[in-house]
């Protein structure tokens, strides 16, 4: 448990220290500490889980390849981390649906549809786009709708802790999509990359919590 606590404290430090160099773009800083938030937060999952899911260093590890790449302003480079983070969205949500188990799809479905409006809405609006990224895009914004919907189905159908932090997670990645979105297509402020690096550290610990969470729950379930 110590080992954990100063893996969580060192996580947040690292995550302000990266925060304030993506608002300064000083990129030797970013290379460094982007990164190393998503290893710290594996090391962290490693310390804490009971079962040390494969499928949780998969979802951990494209993302950190996919901030990896996302961090030079190369449209070449850009689009690679798309199909990598469309690799990343998949294993995620199989990874949820796993550890979850809900089997009637029909509330995840209804659920997901204000989240198809309003990013398809947003999505419609650009002609900024090229053939290739635009149907990345359209990938993107199916697989992060179902997401959203995924997490606000199982939140009213399981009104739990875990469900709690899934919600929360979810939360925070569907701000984050649009927090990019925004500044990689419409217009670039220097205070979206911060804002978005925020919201990506806390999107991944809340759902390193869910997946802890859970883990736990089904270990006092097989015992009882």
């Amino acid at each position: 448990m110590k080992k954990a606590n100063q893996l969580t404290i060192l996580l947040f430090v690292v995550a302000l220290t990266e925060i304030i160099a993506e608002y300064f773009r000083f990129l030797p800083l970013i290379y460094i500490f982007k990164p190393s938030i998503s290893i710290i937060l594996m090391a962290l999952y490693w310390v804490t889980s009971t079962k040390r899911e494969v499928l949780f260093f998969l979802t951990i590890g494209t993302s950190l390849l996919t901030n990896i790449l996302f961090i030079p302003n190369n449209i070449e480079l850009i689009f690679w981390g798309l199909i990598v983070f469309v690799f990343h969205r998949i294993i995620h949500l199989y990874y949820i649906t796993k550890v979850t188990k809900i089997k009637d799809i029909v509330p995840i479905l209804l659920a997901s549809v204000p989240f198809l409006l309003i990013f398809f809405y947003i999505f419609l609006d650009t002609d900024l786009l090229s053939i290739e990224v635009y149907y990345i895009m359209i990938l993107h914004n199916i697989l992060i709708s179902l997401l959203g919907g995924f997490a606000l189905a199982n939140y009213v159908l399981n009104d739990n802790k875990k469900s709690m932090w899934l919600t929360i997670s979810v939360l925070f990645f569907v701000s984050l999509h649009f927090i990019i979105f925004i500044e990689k297509f419409y217009i670039s402020l220097q205070i979206f990359r911060p804002i978005a690096m925020t919201l990506n550290t806390f999107a991944y610990y809340s759902f390193y919590k869910f997946i802890v969470a859970n883990e736990k729950n089904s270990q006092h379930t097989n015992t009882l």
